[in-house]
């Protein structure tokens, strides 16, 4: 194989730039984990008075979410991102899901800017966004473009990225949902 090829882990860019992408989640998802329930009981009231055009199910949702739930649900993350880390160190950079996650990762941090500036306030994953997502992106995606395996990023691709970000977060939040319902039921039964 040449240094070109896809499947030569040695060319294109290395452990830091790939693997960073999961080490940079997982601080981030931390702070999310630490502070999401707490905010949300303390919050929701306040911000569903602001902010009435919002669907009361959606405040529900966020006042009905208790730690183990969203800690289910980050490790759902954990196991999506891995694979994106994985997939992106076999293929030295190249792969379009690895790009695709760190793309959506960095955009989504936006969401988190915009989030606090919505609410003119902190919100969960505000403090990481700006120092480790926002830096560790733009770090990544310009060793990606030295080492020449940068795809070219067009704003529908970029919207497909945060897209599958989203669905990525709701699927496993309904998972967590639904494992924590049965372990429940199940612990109920004995």
């Amino acid at each position: 194989m040449s240094g070109h090829d896809v499947g030569d882990a040695g060319a294109g860019v290395g452990a830091g730039v790939t693997f960073g992408l999961l080490a940079a989640w997982a601080v981030h998802d931390l702070e999310e984990v630490a502070t999401v329930p707490g905010w949300a009981r303390g919050r929701v009231p306040g911000l569903r008075q602001r902010f009435p055009h919002v669907p009361e199910r959606v405040w529900q949702r966020l006042e009905s979410m208790d730690g183990r739930e969203f800690a289910t649900a980050v490790a759902g993350m954990a196991v999506v991102v891995a694979g994106a880390a994985a997939d992106g160190h076999r293929t030295g950079g190249r792969s379009g899901f690895y790009q695709g996650a760190l793309n959506g990762f960095g955009l989504h941090a936006l969401v988190h800017l915009a989030q606090a500036a919505a609410v003119r306030g902190y919100t969960p994953g505000a403090v990481t966004s700006p120092l480790v997502v926002i830096p560790f992106t733009l770090w990544a995606r310009g060793r990606l473009r030295q080492a020449g395996v940068l795809r070219p990023t067009r704003p529908r691709e970029a919207l497909q990225g945060l897209a599958l970000a989203a669905a990525a977060t709701a699927g496993t939040h309904l998972a967590a949902r639904r494992l924590l319902r049965r372990q429940g039921a199940n612990n109920d039964r004995t």
